[in-house]
């Protein structure tokens, strides 16, 4: 019985509608750096991995530019969030309601910092919506890594890997579930990577959105 689900958030429960690729280029501008195709494509590919960590692979390890492209990154972000320019996949915010009325607890997970995560479940009004909100730096290391992945199962007491299902748009969301040992790890096609690229990831299942998650579940639960 699956107990935990562990999703993420742009892309999967909070429309993206390409925010990430122009705060991207709003940040690199604003800290004088040329952009280029190849940068772009970079941000592209790793979608859902820990911002910081990109933009260290971008200066080459240059930790002080790093840290620079990354606070302007989220500054941009965040500015185009209170512009309204945030909007919730549609029928995410039912299928975690409906997780929830199931018995199912509820954490999102994020690449970006917890002041830009906040600001998005503010402009939401989804402060309140799940059982747990998480960022890299609240548990270690962001994806791939599982650490939040096993953040949210020690915080909310849940026993077993086995019964926590995770869910994401990205290559790296499905393989921080695999890494975390959970029984479902669902790619979703509502953000950067296609089913194709999910697939290969190692993903057990394919769903066209996260609203399709609580059938999923309810499903595996009958079986079992």
């Amino acid at each position: 019985m699956i107990k935990l689900a562990v999703l993420d958030m742009a892309g999967t429960t909070v429309a993206d509608d390409g925010l990430v690729e122009r705060a991207f280029t709003q940040a690199i501008a604003d800290i004088g750096v040329a952009g280029t195709p190849d940068m772009l494509e970079h941000v592209r590919r790793t979608m859902g991995e820990s911002k910081i960590t990109v933009f260290r692979y971008l200066f080459d390890g240059d930790e002080t530019l790093a840290q620079q492209a990354n606070q302007a990154f989220e500054h941009a972000y965040a500015e185009r969030v209170a512009d309204g320019e945030c909007r919730p996949v549609d029928g995410a915010e039912a299928a975690i309601r409906q997780l929830r009325d199931n018995g199912v607890q509820v954490a999102l997970t994020t690449g970006f910092s917890e002041t830009t995560q906040r600001q998005i479940l503010a402009a939401l009004g989804w402060e309140d919506l799940t059982d747990l909100t998480l960022t890299p730096a609240q548990a270690g290391r962001g994806r791939p890594h599982p650490d939040m992945v096993l953040t949210a199962l020690l915080r909310l007491g849940v026993d077993d890997v086995r019964e926590v299902a995770t869910a994401g748009d990205t290559v790296y969301d499905v393989q921080s579930g695999l890494r975390a040992g959970a029984s479902v790890v669902a790619g979703v096609l509502t953000g950067a990577h296609s089913r194709d690229a999910l697939t290969r990831a190692g993903a057990t299942h394919v769903l066209e959105s996260v609203r399709d998650l609580p059938e999923l579940l309810s499903a595996k639960e009958d079986q079992s």
